[in-house]
């Protein structure tokens, strides 16, 4: 799933979307913030800078950083695996429309957040690492890539901005079975992210990153991660995965999704803090506490309609 690292494959398979990524990548790296702000911006912050952490966040900002006061992300992933396409392919986890979408609410933070937040959110939870200082040059590279790509999408053509991928994915109306799963990702996953879900590394050192991501383990995500919500992660699976030929039914993708997210990975302190308002928790949110008395592993595994439907009486009441 990572974009740095199976670059090659997906300029090769996505044909007509990387060719549009690529006119995004150009526009983006020419595209900045308004005249008067030139000035607050340190010359290192560059859109191109930007581009370069989201495809090789592993080696810039990774635990294998030579420099320690550069290690911000605690894993193996980059950013671009999961925003493919350094985020330029439109569809699923793009980049290219989210700078319009902050600054906004956030239920699990209890308040508005802006773009740095939410890169910061990604930092702590998908990377399994800590915040970058709001001011820091990495951070306004990534805001002003990410901005440029906005940039961008609002003068493309709606055959430009169309997602070549699946129909989406629709939540099947009963438990995910794990066991099932299991028979998805020996079949359709393990090639790519190994029989043990770890990865396949570029080279024996993780500074080169992996050429396919793991899906769980110590170099994966944490448990406070959106990835680790089913349905969040069926969603990306059936609109992108397997990379370059998505073909898994809803079911897979729910059973498949299930199985990788039972898998051990790195715990994140403090996830009781998340969603003051606990009503608001997404109903296939896996941690607890819930405002619900429904057990943790339906939260977990489904079925989501009947915690959906408990909300719901109340609401009417």
């Amino acid at each position: 799933m990572s974009e740095r690292n199976i670059s090659h494959g997906v300029i090769l398979v996505l044909g007509a979307t990387s060719l549009l990524g690529i006119g995004v990548i150009l526009y983006g790296l020419n595209s900045g913030p308004a005249q008067e702000e030139v000035a607050a911006i340190p010359a290192a912050a560059t859109a191109a800078y930007g581009q370069q952490l989201l495809r090789e966040t592993t080696r810039l900002l990774g635990p294998e950083q030579p420099d320690p006061a550069m290690r911000y992300s605690g894993n193996g992933l980059d950013c671009a695996s999961c925003h493919l396409d350094s985020g330029t392919s439109p569809g699923t986890l793009s980049l290219l429309q989210s700078a319009s979408r902050y600054p906004r609410f956030s239920g699990r933070d209890g308040g508005e957040g802006d773009l740095r937040d939410r890169i910061n959110g990604c930092m702590q939870r998908s990377m399994n690492g800590k915040p970058l200082p709001r001011d820091s040059v990495e951070m306004i590279a990534m805001e002003s890539y990410i901005l440029g790509l906005g940039q961008q999408y609002n003068i493309m053509s709606d055959e430009k901005t169309r997602a070549f991928e699946p129909p989406a994915f629709v939540e099947p109306q009963r438990k995910a079975s794990i066991d099932a799963g299991k028979v998805v990702y020996e079949a359709k996953c393990q090639v790519c992210h190994g029989a043990d879900g770890l990865g396949l590394k570029q080279t024996a050192d993780l500074l080169d990153g992996y050429l396919f991501p793991p899906l769980w383990g110590p170099e994966s995500y944490n448990n406070g991660a959106g990835m680790t919500r089913v349905l969040t992660a069926a969603r990306f699976i059936k609109a992108r995965m397997p990379l370059g030929m998505p073909d898994l039914t809803d079911d897979q993708a729910y059973d498949v999704s299930a199985y990788i997210n039972s898998q051990p990975r790195p715990i994140k302190a403090a996830l009781e803090v998340d969603f003051p308002e606990l009503w608001r928790k997404p109903v296939d949110s896996p941690y607890l506490p819930y405002a619900d008395p429904f057990p943790q592993e339906q939260h977990q595994f489904g079925p989501f309609q009947p915690i959906r439907d408990y909300y719901e009486q109340l609401n009417a009441e």
